[in-house]
């Protein structure tokens, strides 16, 4: 019986001298007591001694899976030849008996007799003593430890730990020192905090510029644009700040450049952490980003342990308070966390990003578990499962906009369209109408109304395919009764004329029966279709009728309309002619006071002529009466005359 030993040296085989000393298990230690009496149990027949660390590291990942390797197997089958072989484990045992065709046992004696091998290993084995076999062990363990854990410097994700505590850092110094750059340099050029946004480039333009008289001569082309540049010239003229020593510039000037310096060391960080989560964790990186990633990392305390923690929890990492406090107060929980900060969700609408988070947590856990115990360094995974990310997204929008139509799944629902058919199958309520042939027989068109033929003069599409039907059905009668004469001559020539003569009476009878029973169908349909025409015919009429007194009534309502507006106009212009006339009277009456003593002088000179003219004719009168009196006429009928030679 042969013993298999494992060292970090090498495979060693054992003969097992007494073997009825195995058979005592709970004695069998008191022989392993000193090297001398382990001698007389065992005795070393060969030794198998591995060439270097590969060699070694090779066979013990083996050994550790159960699986022999070519050098043992090789040492095996020269020394193992009809003996059984004692193995420490047995699936070891049988692969070897497979593969060897080698008996292998494996029990708690074989256990027992490793124990004491081990304790008496460097006395039993000659030339390899404790200060060599220490070395050897601990190289091998560590070594076997690294390949087992896949082990490389390029996996270490304290450095990324590191980098994303640092760049946040920065970003909060940078904010700092470049709201006190503005604050400060805000006395001296107040105006130049509106015109120049990014807090970088007002470093650099303060650090350019200095003081602000000096904006003028510079040229600014390299920092900003040129429509900044020509404002910030302008204001520069007209700026209503303090004026500033130049003791005061140089210390403004320096903490421009220290802001300056911490933007492009942040943007050399940023590109160290973007390599270093591409090298460490290539699909978590394309799924979430660097900064994202990194900051999961972070939380987590390495990517072994956010390897670990399940899809929910990398969801809600971050937002540990929010979710303790809604779980004590009974609230909802939150739905995301820092992976809130992914473009993906971002890209989601409000309603979605709960959805999109939970199904991008889940994707960026396996991506997570593969970036941390993988072997690969592609990014295959983490590009699939955000292409179906992004299609599952899609389909969500698709969803909320099919909901906006007005259907669940965005598809138009049948029932509105089609009321006959049925809610939970496709048959129809009614049955389906089936194609009257009869219409398209052209037999008896002498009986058919004069309506019927205005109807076929119509064009349609639905009229040319029934046409087309007439015309086939026609060629086939022909078709037909060109075979019935060839089959009559045929008969007449065999002398079965006389009997087929009667059955073909009685078939046109029933031809002439089918034909009037068509007639009376044509007619009935045509004139359902003249009614139908009619009543739609007044349908019409009547629509239009409606229109008609509506734009009546509206052209009515306008002319009323205008009237009303003229007339209004015609009362302003009354009201305006009689204010100027009255205006023109009041200036009438009111004369001035020249005209007033020539109307007065006037006046005065008509009352003189009215007298002189009264004493004329006075005196005109009494020569009169004298001389009436010596003509002896009477006075009464003078003064008629002179009445009427005045009137």
């Amino acid at each position: 019986m042969l013993v298999l030993f494992e060292t970090p040296a090498g495979f060693a085989l054992f003969k097992v001298l007494d073997e009825g000393k195995l058979d005592k298990v709970e004695d069998l230690w008191k022989e392993f007591q000193t090297s001398d009496s382990a001698r007389k149990v065992v005795k070393l027949k060969a030794f198998n001694k591995f060439e270097n660390t590969a060699e070694a590291l090779s066979a013990a990942t083996l050994i550790v899976d159960s699986k022999p390797s070519k050098g043992l197997r090789k040492f095996l089958r020269e020394q193992c030849e009809g003996e059984t072989l004692a193995v420490a484990d047995s699936k070891l045992g049988n692969a070897i008996k497979e593969k060897l065709k080698i008996e292998c046992v494996h029990n708690s004696a074989v256990m027992e007799l490793m124990r004491g091998l081990r304790t008496q290993l460097s006395e039993l084995i000659t030339g390899l003593g404790v200060q060599d076999l220490a070395p050897m062990s601990l190289g091998l363990s560590h070594s076997l430890s690294r390949f087992k854990l896949k082990f490389s410097p390029d996996k270490v994700d304290t450095m990324i730990i590191q980098a994303i505590g640092l760049l946040d850092d920065l970003d909060k110094e940078l904010n700092t020192y470049a709201m006190r750059v503005r604050e400060w340099y805000g006395w001296h050029f107040p105006e130049l905090s509106k015109i120049v946004q990014d807090n970088i480039q007002y470093a650099k333009v303060v650090k350019l510029m200095g003081s602000r008289t000096n904006a003028a001569d510079l040229d600014f082309s390299e920092i900003l644009p040129e429509e900044v540049e020509s404002e910030l010239k302008e204001a520069a003229v007209i700026s209503m700040g303090t004026e500033v020593s130049d003791h005061d510039m140089v210390n403004i000037k320096a903490l421009c450049t220290q802001v300056i310096s911490l933007s492009e060391y942040r943007a050399q960080l940023f590109d160290y952490l973007r390599s270093r989560m591409n090298a460490i964790a290539p699909n978590l990186t394309v799924l979430v980003g660097e900064l994202v990633g990194a900051r999961l990392i972070a939380h987590a305390g390495s990517l072994l342990n956010l390897a670990k923690q399940p899809a929910s929890t990398v969801q809600i990492l971050g937002a540990e308070k929010a979710l303790f406090r809604a779980l004590k107060t009974k609230h909802e929980t939150p739905k995301y966390g820092l992976i809130f900060h992914a473009s993906l969700i971002g890209q989601a609408a409000p309603k979605l990003k709960g959805k999109i988070s939970r199904s991008l947590a889940a994707k960026s856990a396996l991506s997570i578990r593969i970036d941390a115990l993988g072997e690969s360094q592609d990014a295959f995974v983490g590009i699939e499962s955000r292409a179906k990310i992004e299609a599952r997204l899609r389909q969500l929008e698709g969803r909320v906009l099919g909901r906006l139509g007005g259907s669940a799944k965005g598809k138009p629902k049948i029932e509105s369209y089609d009321k006959d058919r049925k809610r939970d199958a496709h048959g129809l309520l009614t049955t389906a109408r089936a194609y009257n042939p009869i219409a398209d027989s052209t037999i008896g068109q002498g009986m058919v109304p004069e309506k019927k033929l205005k109807l076929e003069k119509k064009p349609a599409a639905a009229d040319l395919s029934l046409e087309q039907d007439g015309e086939e059905q026609k060629t086939a009668k022909k078709r037909k009764h060109e075979d019935t004469k060839q089959v009559e001559a045929l008969n007449t020539e065999a002398g079965v004329g006389e009997p087929e003569k009667k059955k073909k009476k009685k078939d046109k009878k029933e031809e002439r029966k089918e034909d009037k029973g068509q007639e009376e169908d044509l007619n009935s349909t045509f004139q359902k279709q003249d009614a139908i025409g009619e009543s739609e015919k007044k349908k019409k009429k009547k629509r239009k009728q409606s229109t008609e007194d509506e734009g009546q009534e509206e052209e009515l309502n306008q002319t009323f309309q205008k009237q009303e507006v003229v007339k209004e106009s015609e009362k302003k212009k009354k009201k305006k002619k009689k204010e100027e006339r009255e205006e023109d009277e009041g200036k009438e009456e009111e004369p001035s006071p020249a005209l007033q003593k020539q109307d007065e002088a006037g006046e005065s000179r008509k009352k003189k002529k009215k007298k002189k003219e009264n004493g004329d004719h006075k005196g005109d009168e009494v020569q009169e009466e004298e001389a009436a009196m010596l003509t002896g006429e009477t006075p009464k009928k003078k003064k008629k005359d002179k009445s009427k030679t005045s009137t």
